[in-house]
């Protein structure tokens, strides 16, 4: 109330009691958050041993498809090859070992030694790992899709 008085007093515009406050704050705020550092980095580390956590930024290691678990997916991409629908895909799993996905072509089929081919991806989800397969497919002369390459995406 004092400042409020004194402005008045010399003929200037009186601050009003709260606009004087929240100017304080505000100038207190902006002046001492330059003087907050963090030795940490923005996010804090806790533990250096990710064998155990399970959350979002856990360290996943890359399993690699089993036999069982690829026959199942050549199986799906043969099935959504034949179906020739655009932007489809087809899921499969494998309930032996739990893994699954699905299957979804690429771009539009091609010529490959006068036999109709196609391109497709395969995700790969197996517990906490995941990852995706890139494989090629053509049809036989029966009309019959044979899946003639499967393995794991690199990309470029």
């Amino acid at each position: 109330m004092a400042l409020y008085r004194a402005w008045g007093r010399f003929g200037l515009s009186p601050i009003r009691p709260a606009r004087a406050v929240v100017a304080m704050v505000l100038i207190g705020i902006t002046a001492g958050g330059c003087s907050i550092s963090r030795f940490d980095g923005g996010f804090a580390k806790t533990s250096d041993d990710v064998t155990g956590s399970t959350g979002p930024f856990a360290q996943v290691r890359e399993v690699m498809p089993t036999e069982s678990d690829l026959a199942f997916a050549r199986n799906a991409a043969s099935d959504v090859l034949t179906r020739g629908d655009k932007d489809s895909s087809q899921p499969w799993e494998n309930p032996e070992t739990g893994a699954r996905g699905s299957v979804t072509p690429l771009a539009e089929a091609y010529s490959s030694e006068g036999r109709t081919c196609r391109d497709f991806l395969a995700s790969y989800v197996n517990g906490h790992s995941e990852s995706w397969l890139q494989g090629a497919g053509c049809q036989t002369n029966r009309g019959q899709w044979e899946i003639h390459t499967l393995k794991p995406w690199r990309q470029s």
